[in-house]
């Protein structure tokens, strides 16, 4: 889909032929002398229609207007919440329609700046998602331009640039972990990375059972020992950076179908095991925006991908196995596989002398029960890098929320029979997960997410959320040195279009 900023004045706006004009209301609207203006003002006094985020009117071919249809759209108090809000309400409405170029219009809120803009080509681009992959008739994406209307393109330009950069990552976050495991094994994961490797400032290296097996990476190759898909350790490496400037790192969980091992999940809703490559699907996202936004730092991306499959060769629980760090774990149960393939990429970590490290994991059920589908656990060692997280999330509408990590938590990962277990009892689950990880995370700053209730939805609406795909990007530009040269984002000239 392409979306293209312009500045319109209310006359060019109602002239704009189109098939869909949406006009976002919020706060106190002027009483304006355009065809738009007096509709607005007409439908609010005749209680029609009200301004609260998703409370939508339509009207087809209104004279004086050359658009066929015109939803209000109400955007409440014109936050980024409510404009997301509103335009998702819109485009979902006009999703079974054949409007193929679609006006958006935010000239008539108070205040449209880059967070604005940026949530409002988010929200157009996560309404008309569309999964085909493995479609023998795909649906057709009827919607092909949206053309983002403001009052001013100095405040609205790098909001715009942003938004169009994270639906890119967004959309390719979703495909991925969307795809069934067929269709996603660990080979297939990293040719998804090899192809991102084509993109500007990102290089890709894949490293396969016999180079895992000379770093000694134990932990991870027993996961993958059960299955006969052989395991694949995909490194990522953006360069925007000075050479000597340390990188940001982040892991992403890669299970690419999780059964539970020998400690076998129920069947009822196992399908979703698919989304168990949650974590390395936001990974290859977000460098999927980093290659569109350009800003000026160094960050790698580490995936351990892998199944976990009950094979005659896989892990039984009892078995003890020694990590990359040296430390024996002893496997108590072979469904708490993903904090045995992130340890050995924590520990990889180490030789990038980071400045920061942050995985992303499917990790705990306890997770979902703890936060729900709201917000992500986030775990951190370093109080500025939670902050920079927390802070992140709320910027980028991806929230997180910090979970404790008290060392009183580990003493049920204690064993006779090795350095660590790898689960402890059932109270606090996310929490001693976290305390299993934070053992291999001792020699740089270290922040865990938990997206297991963030990173697909279930029931009618299941599918990927892309999660937390927005969060980190918006992190990784707080970590773009001040005083720096700028990042190097693209910009187009004034109706070039960008396509997402």
């Amino acid at each position: 889909m392409d979306f293209e900023l312009k500045t319109l004045t209310p006359a060019r706006i109602c002239a704009e032929k189109c098939d869909a004009l949406i006009v976002l209301v919020a706060g106190e609207t002027d009483a304006g002398t355009d065809a738009v203006s007096k509709m607005v003002t007409l439908a609010l006094k005749a209680g029609d229609f009200e301004n609260k985020a998703g409370k939508l009117l339509s009207a087809y071919r209104p004279e004086g207007m050359a658009a066929t249809r015109v939803l209000l759209a109400g955007a409440g108090d014109g936050s980024a919440k409510s404009i997301r809000t509103a335009v998702h309400a819109a485009m979902v409405a006009l999703k079974n329609t054949n409007a193929r170029r679609v006006l958006l219009s935010l000239c008539a809120l108070p205040q449209a700046g880059q967070e604005t803009v940026r949530a409002a080509v988010l929200a157009c681009a996560d309404a008309t998602y569309l999964y085909s992959t493995t479609k023998s008739k795909p649906a057709e994406q009827k919607l092909k331009q949206v053309l983002v209307a403001v009052s001013s393109l100095a405040a609205s330009r790098a909001g715009f640039d942003k938004g169009v950069g994270l639906a890119k990552g967004l959309a390719l976050a979703k495909e991925w972990a969307n795809r069934p495991a067929n269709h996603a094994t660990p080979t297939m994961l990293a040719q998804a990375a090899r192809d991102l490797g084509k993109l500007p400032g990102i290089k890709v290296e894949v490293l396969g059972p016999k180079e895992v097996a000379k770093l000694g990476m134990g932990s991870f190759m027993a996961v993958a020992q059960g299955s006969e898909e052989p395991l694949r350790f995909i490194v990522l490496r953006y360069d925007g950076g000075a050479k000597a400037e340390a990188p940001v790192v982040l892991i992403g969980k890669g299970i690419t179908f999780d059964t539970g091992g020998i400690s076998i999940k129920p069947a009822a809703e196992m399908d979703e095991m698919k989304y168990d490559m949650g974590g390395a699907a936001s990974v290859l996202g977000t460098f999927r925006a980093l290659a569109e936004l350009q800003p000026a730092l160094n960050v790698v991306g580490l995936i351990p991908a892998c199944e976990n499959m009950p094979d005659g060769r896989a892990i039984k629980p009892g078995d003890v196995v020694t990590s990359m760090s040296g430390q024996t774990i002893e496997i108590l149960n072979t469904d708490a596989e993903g904090r045995l393939v992130l340890c050995d990429a924590l520990t990889y970590a180490e030789r990038l002398k980071p400045r920061a490290v942050v995985d992303i994991a499917t990790l705990t059920g306890a997770c979902v029960i703890a936060l729900g589908g709201v917000r992500s656990g986030m775990f951190s060692s370093d109080d500025a890098l939670a902050e920079a997280l927390a802070a992140a999330g709320d910027s980028a509408l991806d929230l997180c929320w910090r979970m404790p990590l008290d060392d009183e938590y580990a003493d049920g990962l204690k064993t006779h029979f090795a350095d660590v277990a790898n689960v402890a009892g059932r109270a606090g689950g996310a929490i001693t997960a976290a305390k299993f990880l934070q053992r291999f995370a001792g020699k740089f700053p270290w922040a865990h997410l938990d997206i297991a209730g963030t990173a697909w939805k279930s029931g009618a609406a299941k599918g990927a959320t892309g999660r937390p795909v927005p969060l980190l990007v918006d992190f990784l530009l707080s970590q773009v040195q001040s005083g720096r040269a700028p990042a190097k984002t693209r910009t187009p000239k004034v109706g070039a279009r960008s396509r997402a």
